[in-house]
This record gives structure tokens, C-alpha cells and sequence, in this order.
């Protein structure tokens, strides 16, 4: 991807809202990759289901960054991302996402940095991020389980950085972030990088 030519949508939750634990680091993970191309960011209270919906269906983003918690579950009805108004259904999200069928340019990446959204079941073999696929993004990035809040922020920013700012295809970039994280000594468990997949096209 050509950073010079995308626009990206980032949004995220870095405060609790219903329930649910502060996430510190996504101001500092959105922040990283505001700096790297050119974005629009909705951050906690910005970030509401309306207006997430209103961004997607107006703006031709290459781009889609989310940064919250999530949850996959074997019915449509419970599975979701959190927004600071409530949770987006998998069905609101698959719907928005597959406006960018109709347009000239594609959703290039949608990457769901949030815990468990590739996780998935018979129903829905890939969770949240094969819907995504399935919707009309070329790429998605999800995680298989819950992950931890510093660990993801230091590895999305490795791999938006190799593949922004170093050219590298988006399977080289996720491999070398992960094994960024692979190499600090308190990162070295697998729990912490094994968790991100890519689906879609590698390139």
C-alpha cells in the first residue's frame, strides 16, 4: 500500500465504557499510525456506532483501524466490537464494510486490534475479521484471543511501519512485528504475538 495515496479511518476506545477495561495504549497505537498516512480518528467518545457507520459509508478509506474490545459468539446477535454507545453487531459491521464492493477503490486492510475478533466457530470459522473478508476487504488482521494492551500497540505499530514506511508486503510486515515482539524478553511468550493472523491477500 502506498501511504502517500491512502486515507485511513482510525477509531478506537482507550477509556472503559459499559463494563469494560480501559485500553491505555490505543491512543498511543492510533497516534503511531495518524503519523505514517494521512487519517481521520474517532477515540472514545468520538467513536459511536453512527458515526462509525456515517465514516464508512462516505469516505473511500483504504484503511479501517479499530482498537477495541470485542467478542465472537455463535450467533450473529452476540457477536460484536465495543463503541463508546454500545456494541457494533457483527451485522451492522458487515454491512458497512461491504459498501466499498460499489466503489472504484477497495478497502484495502481492515485490521480489528481487539480481543478475540478472529476467533471463531462451526458457524463462522474466522470470527469478526473472515466477515470482514467475506463483506468485501481485501486484507483483515484479527487476533485468535484476548491480547495484551502494550504487546498489541508495539506490535501494530512495527507492522504498520514495515509496511508504510518500509514497502513491505502485509504477510513480511506481520511476520517481522511479530517477531519484533519475539525478541523482548517480556514479549517472548507466544501469548503475546501469536495471536494476530492475516486473511485475505498477503501482498
Amino acid at each position: 500500500m502506498d501511504p502517500d495515496n491512502l486515507r485511513a479511518l482510525l477509531a478506537g476506545m482507550s477509556e472503559g465504557s459499559e463494563g469494560f477495561s480501559p485500553l491505555p495504549n490505543v491512543v498511543a497505537e492510533i497516534d503511531a499510525i495518524r503519523a505514517m498516512t494521512p487519517s481521520d480518528v474517532l477515540l472514545n467518545a468520538d467513536f459511536r456506532r453512527e458515526t462509525l457507520h456515517r465514516e464508512l459509508s462516505g469516505e473511500p478509506f483504504g484503511l479501517v483501524h479499530l482498537a477495541t474490545h470485542a467478542q465472537f459468539s455463535g450467533t450473529a446477535g452476540g457477536a460484536f466490537l465495543q463503541a463508546w454507545d454500545g456494541p457494533i453487531g457483527i451485522n451492522e459491521l458487515a454491512a458497512d464494510i461491504e459498501l466499498f464492493r460499489f466503489r472504484d477503490a477497495p478497502l484495502e486492510l481492515l485490521t480489528l486490534s481487539a480481543c478475540e475478533t478472529a476467533q471463531g466457530d462451526d458457524r463462522a470459522a474466522l470470527g469478526l475479521s473472515g466477515i470482514a473478508i467475506q463483506s468485501g476487504a481485501r486484507s483483515a488482521v484479527g487476533t485468535l484471543w484476548s491480547v495484551n494492551d502494550p504487546a498489541a500497540a508495539s506490535l501494530i505499530n512495527a507492522f504498520y511501519h514495515a509496511m508504510l514506511i518500509g514497502g513491505e508486503s502485509r504477510a513480511q510486515a506481520l511476520r517481522g512485528a511479530q517477531q519484533e515482539l519475539l525478541a523482548q524478553r517480556q514479549y517472548r511468550h507466544p501469548v503475546y504475538w501469536a495471536p494476530f493472523i492475516l486473511i485475505g491477500s498477503w501482498l
